[in-house]
């Protein structure tokens, strides 16, 4: 058994590579405290990282997978602080939306749902900022739109956190809340993309070696991010989280219109 492990390891070593092994930590390391702060963005670093090392599928499936245990450590604040008539129906659109979007994934080109997502990301940013609210953001037709836009660029890209945000900030109520219903939206997407990832087989053993390699780093960030947030980091959570949403529209933007070019 222990022989078979080690062969394990030494396979994981030579699949990913040692370079891809110290990025995968160091991304980590920042997705983490990012994931406990803010409740998103995390495998945008993971998969941003790691797809030009290990190729894009494999990099959404180690993000998925080793988000696994930060999800279970924030779940309490989400059960508690969350409004459950947004968690909940968005979670049940993100479920039937995320195989359509790993069916994407697998067979075609994600780029042009990429574009659209950041620039409606990257259109909402500003009338946050300013304080607008939503027209229906209390809606159920809103938050399950959101849900079915959401889980399509979950199971293609691995990154459908944004839009998800961009409805939880745009809905009244404190910080807590906010940031318990991010958690709570972003939970639900990373947990309906592991059973597609599984069933078109990229939960390689290189896949679930390197992320339960992951696993310690990123839990021991997402406490210190959350411990962050409970220490008076919730006055710029607000702020934090917008700046996050841009970076994320930019760069996904970015990366899809250069593989839109490059594929045209």
């Amino acid at each position: 058994m222990l022989e078979r492990f080690g062969a394990a390891f030494d396979e994981i070593f030579v699949d990913v590579g040692t370079v891809a092994l110290a990025l995968s930590f160091t991304s980590v390391l920042l997705a983490g405290f990012i994931r406990g702060f803010v409740g998103f963005g995390s495998s945008l670093v993971i998969v941003m990282v790691l797809g030009s090392t290990i190729g894009p599928k494999a990099a959404v499936a180690v993000a998925a997978l080793s988000g696994v245990p930060s999800m279970i450590q924030l779940l309490p604040t989400a059960v508690r602080l969350s409004e459950r008539a947004f968690v909940i129906p968005f979670a049940v659109a993100v479920f039937v939306a995320a195989p359509v979007g790993t069916w994407v994934l697998v067979y075609l080109p994600a780029g042009i749902m990429k574009v659209a997502i950041s620039i409606f990301v990257l259109a909402m940013i500003p009338l946050l900022c300013a304080g607008w609210r939503m027209p229906g953001a209390d809606r159920i037709w809103a938050i399950t739109g959101t849900g079915i836009a959401a889980g399509l660029i979950q199971g293609a890209a691995g990154i459908g956190g944004p839009p998800a945000v961009a409805l939880a900030l745009a809905r009244t109520g404190p910080t807590e809340q906010q940031r318990a219903n991010v958690i709570g939206a972003v939970n639900a997407l990373g947990l309906c993309g592991l059973i597609p990832l599984w069933y078109y087989g990229l939960f390689t053993t290189p896949v679930i070696l390197l992320s339960l390699l992951l696993v310690p780093p990123y839990l021991a960030t997402t406490w210190l991010g959350a411990r962050f947030f409970s220490l008076g980091g919730q006055r710029h959570y607000r702020n934090a989280a917008l700046l996050l949403l841009t970076v994320i529209g930019l760069i996904t933007l970015g990366f899809a219109l250069l593989d839109f070019l490059v594929q045209g």
